[in-house]
């Protein structure tokens, strides 16, 4: 059955057809055939058949491209309150890590459907995502019904090499069990907890499965100076050197850069992926971001993980994106709202490698779809809807979320998930592991 939301305002985030004050959108199964005016769709595909058309009234909503978390780590909703005020390093290795060792499997399936509940509320219909037991997490994602790239967390050299490898196996055979839905990536951590030859391997899988790599990249000082004292360049120009950049890099934070680093992403289509809520939470400084994007590198959004941010608000990053740039350059004029809605949508898209398929309303892409309820006083007096959004917007404004043509929040209401047993579930782990 065909779904036609009408009497809906769009954003479209297509270049071409950006704005319908009162429009319509028309979807079959997964795919979008129509976004417009009522009047040139009846024009173009003749009067529909209303008796095959299952119709949305959108009055008093804005639709929009559903947001993209292009960096997380889903499942760690557990350590959400649980080590704060500390440094990157400290964080990782005396509070995260450890934790991160009780965990067992079967685990992270609960968690990550806490997540995915957390980012459907927040109009979040795709994300890419690192961690480690992947089964688990794309077991969720398939359940819930949200798109997803997927990248088994690497280390290593270590005794669990072989064992990591294997859920990298697993993890690519999701891909055709869910049409697509869920993809994947190679996921070596980051420069320092990777060793050479171990990054030169989770390159050679990257290209065996034909897939990008969604690494950690100069997220802190420390980080640089590490790689500096080690190897006497930067992360940046160590991954170059080391062959990654032949491939589709995705890199996370982006932090600390040189324009030497700037310059060699920009030229080898790097994508970053800023995460201001973790970076300052965190200590890591402010991403130059709009240095990054007068040299033409693609920059996306991500909450990183919950234990991190603390919660999984692209809405927010959005928000929080534009007003640093702001303070952090002195100039009023760095990162518009437009800029930051396209990082919180079609960027997104493109750093998922997924920019033909999601990231705008339009037809033949994916029925990806938020309606955002624009009637609290937060988006009066009526003006620029992208102004509003991205500076007076909140996550439960989000009223409904369709995913690949299936609704899954509904009025507020989350649809393909329990989230009274989700939080039970949550419970019972988070009570174990912190014994």
């Amino acid at each position: 059955m065909k779904t036609l939301i009408q009497n809906v305002e769009i954003i479209t985030m297509d270049a071409q057809n950006p704005y319908y004050p009162e429009g319509v959108i028309l979807f079959s199964g997964d795919t979008i055939e129509y976004v417009g005016c009522l009047s040139e769709l009846e024009a173009n595909l003749g009067k529909l058949c209303m008796d095959e058309v299952k119709v949305v009234d959108g009055k008093g909503m804005l639709a929009l491209p559903g947001f993209i978390n292009a960096h997380t780590h889903i499942a760690m909703t557990a350590f959400r309150g649980y080590a704060d005020n500390l440094p990157l390093s400290e964080w990782l290795s005396e509070k995260i890590w450890p934790m991160e060792d009780r965990l067992k499997p079967g685990d992270s399936y609960w968690l990550s459907l806490l997540g995915a509940a957390e980012m459907i509320s927040a109009g979040v219909t795709a994300f890419s995502d690192m961690y480690m037991f992947t089964p688990d997490i794309a077991q969720a994602v398939s359940d819930c019904g949200m798109r997803a790239v997927l990248s088994r967390g690497l280390t290593g050299p270590d005794e669990n090499t072989e064992m990591k490898f294997k859920e990298v196996e697993e993890l690519a055979q999701w891909q055709s069990r869910t049409k697509g839905r869920i993809r994947m990536m190679m996921g070596p951590h980051s420069v320092y907890t990777c060793s050479p030859e171990f990054l030169q391997t989770c390159r050679q899988w990257a290209e065996r499965y034909r897939v990008g790599i969604h690494i950690h990249l100069s997220e802190t000082a420390r980080e640089v100076a590490d790689c500096m004292r080690q190897y006497d360049k930067t992360p940046v120009r160590h991954l170059f050197d080391l062959g990654f950049f032949d491939l589709p890099v995705v890199a996370a934070h982006c932090v600390h850069l040189t324009h030497d680093d700037m310059d060699l992403m920009a030229r080898y289509h790097v994508k970053a992926v800023h995460c201001p809520s973790s970076n300052m939470k965190l200590a890591s400084g402010f991403a130059p971001v709009d240095e990054m994007l007068e040299r033409g590198i693609t920059v996306s959004l991500g909450t990183d993980g919950a234990a991190s941010n603390n919660n999984l608000s692209i809405l927010k990053e959005m928000s929080l994106a534009a007003l640093i740039a702001k303070g952090y350059t002195g100039d009023a004029r760095a990162v518009p709202a437009q800029t930051a809605l396209e990082m919180a949508t079609i960027s997104g898209a493109k750093a998922l490698l997924m920019s033909d398929e999601i990231g705008s309303l339009k037809a033949g892409k994916k029925a990806d779809i938020q309606l955002i309820d624009i009637s609290s006083p937060h988006y009066y007096p009526k003006e620029d809807p992208v102004v509003h959004l991205v500076y007076s917007g909140y996550s439960g404004d989000i009223n409904t979320v369709i995913i690949n043509g299936r609704v899954v929040m509904q009025d507020r209401e989350l649809v393909t998930i329990d989230l009274d047993r989700v939080c039970r579930e949550v419970d019972r782990i988070v009570k174990r592991i912190r014994l």
